[in-house]
Formats: C-alpha cells, sequence, structure tokens
C-alpha cells in the first residue's frame, strides 16, 4: 500500500480550508489528496494531476476523493498551466508535487522499475510515449550511458557498469531487469554486492529519471504552479533526489529575489523517526514551501 509521506506536514503548511482551490500535481494513488479533499469539503475544487493513466482509472481513487469537486487529468505536470486552465482551475490556493515514484509501480506496474522482479525492461509512466529503458540501453552510446549512471544515479562504478552494458548487448539484446541486474553484478567489485543498499539501486535510478525526463519537468512544472496561485497561495515540493532537490530549492530562491515568492521554509523539513519506522520510503523526502506574494509574473 503506498503511504503519503510527510502528510502531516503538507496539511500544515498548504493549510486547506473548506471551499478551497488546490491542485495535487502528482495524485498518485491519492493519499495526500484525499486528505486535502476532506479539509476543502464539497464547496472546495481538488485537480488531480499524474501522468500514468492507469493510476487516474482505478475505483479507489475516486472514492477517496467523492468528498469534494475533483477532476482528473492524464498529463505531466510539466503542463500544468496549460491544464490547469483548461479545466477552471486559476487563483488557486495551493499545489503539491510529490516526486516520489508510487508502490504501484514498483509492485504491480510490470514495467521493470524494480530490480528485485524480471520484468520488462520499460520504465515509462506513459507507456503511450517517449523511449523505454530497454530503448536507451539498446542504443545509446557508452559515453552517455556512464553520463546518466554518474549524474542522475551517483552510481560510482557508472564508467564500469556502461561499458559492460555495451559488451553485453553486442551479444544478445538486454531486454529484461533480470539481465541488466545481471549485467550489473559481473560489472562491479564483489565487495559491491554487500553494501548498504543493492547494488543496482543507482543504475535502476539513473534510467528511470532519465527515461521519463524527470529532472527536465521539474523546473517547467514549478513555473507553471507559480503562475497559477492566487496571492498568498502556497506551494509545497516534496522531493527525494538532490538533483530535484537543487532544482526546487533554486528555483524557489530566484523568485523570492524577483519578488515573487516568499521562501516559507528556509530549510526543508525532513520526516519524522516515527514515520520513517512507518514508511522507510520517506527517509529521503525533503519538503519546501514558497508562498506567492504578488499577482502577476
Amino acid at each position: 500500500m503506498h503511504k503519503p509521506v510527510l502528510l502531516n506536514e503538507v496539511l500544515e503548511y498548504l493549510n486547506p480550508q473548506p471551499g478551497g482551490v488546490f491542485i495535487d500535481a502528482t495524485i498518485n494513488g491519492g493519499g495526500h489528496a484525499e486528505a486535502i479533499a476532506k479539509q476543502i469539503g464539497k464547496t472546495g475544487k481538488l485537480l488531480g494531476i499524474d501522468r500514468d493513466c492507469t493510476l487516474l482509472q482505478s475505483e479507489p481513487l475516486s472514492y477517496k476523493l467523492q468528498v469534494t469537486s475533483y477532476k482528473l487529468v492524464c498529463d505531466t505536470f510539466a503542463n500544468i498551466q496549460h491544464i490547469a486552465e483548461e479545466q477552471g482551475f486559476t487563483k488557486v490556493n495551493g499545489i503539491l508535487f510529490d516526486l516520489g515514484f508510487s508502490s504501484f509501480h514498483i509492485e504491480e506496474s510490470g514495467r521493470g522499475f524494480s530490480f528485485l522482479r524480471d520484468e520488462p525492461l520499460d520504465m515509462r509512466y506513459n507507456t503511450e510515449s517517449g523511449a523505454s529503458a530497454r530503448d536507451i540501453v539498446a542504443t545509446w552510446p557508452e559515453e552517455k550511458l556512464n553520463n546518466i549512471f554518474f549524474t542522475l544515479g551517483g552510481e560510482r562504478y557508472a564508467r564500469r557498469i556502461a561499458r559492460r552494458l555495451v559488451e553485453e548487448r553486442e551479444r544478445a539484446p538486454v531486454s529484461t531487469t533480470a539481465q541488466l541486474v545481471e549485467i550489473i553484478r559481473k560489472a562491479v567489485p564483489r565487495a559491491y554486492w554487500h553494501g548498504r543498499i543493492h547494488f543496482a539501486t543507482r543504475t535502476f535510478q539513473a534510467l528511470r529519471m532519465c527515461v521519463n525526463e524527470e529532472l527536465e519537468h521539474v523546473a517547467k512544472g514549478i513555473a507553471g504552479a507559480i503562475s497559477l496561485l492566487a496571492s498568498g497561495g502556497r506551494i509545497a515540493i516534496i522531493s527525494f533526489h538532490s538533483g530535484e532537490d537543487r532544482i526546487v530549492k533554486e528555483l524557489f530562491r530566484q523568485y523570492e529575489r524577483e519578488g515573487i515568492m516568499r521562501r516559507v521554509t528556509k530549510k526543508p523539513l525532513r520526516s519524522s523517526r516515527v514515520e520513517n519506522a512507518e514508511n522507510p520510503r520517506a527517509r529521503s523526502a525533503k519538503l519546501r514551501v514558497a508562498e506567492r506574494v504578488q499577482k502577476k509574473l
């Protein structure tokens, strides 16, 4: 079951009130959205966006949101401004981005997000568009693979993994997670097999972020979201990757210098020990919040 991270902190800082207008830009399983919906009630409006159409079609999600007026749109949050304006969501009181990916993708999607399951190498949130992980590992040159493994995954053995991958794909197509895990295992030192995290973690993270253009979408999504906020409206962003958090931090600082936003949290909020024990996924989460202070960009 997917548990929303930093839920209490999100509610505290977004402070949803009856009749409020809110956007969950990454609605996923609806954990955060359900709590917001309960607080804004029937007189409020909630827009939910997600790249994965499968998640938006689930009955549990509709059930969670029935306490308010809501609309769901399958698209990337990079298009949030166009989506919101088209759906009649302007002068928004609060917008939430949870940049993590769902337990659904690991446990149920069958798209190769997990290195613990033998599945086709896809990793796309929206399977109708874009290159899959299989396309990338099959066609990208060694140097380009090394670059994404290192920059997006922070993988210390990125070059060795990229070299081994290119060698192995010349012998046979690499099309499943099990094949990729074995290639990584052979590429890294034996001592690396028994580290604090699984030896394939960083490579899989890098591929997922690359496939879904996650860093590129963050900057565009934030800019679009800020243009939708009412004066005094807030944007809350939960990130799990240092690259994402860096983008959020720098954009919030930039908008504050320009007199558009006020940073509500100067430093990111982290989950409590209690939440970490109940939901280990929360350990790497960082929440930053900013408030709109003028009407137009």
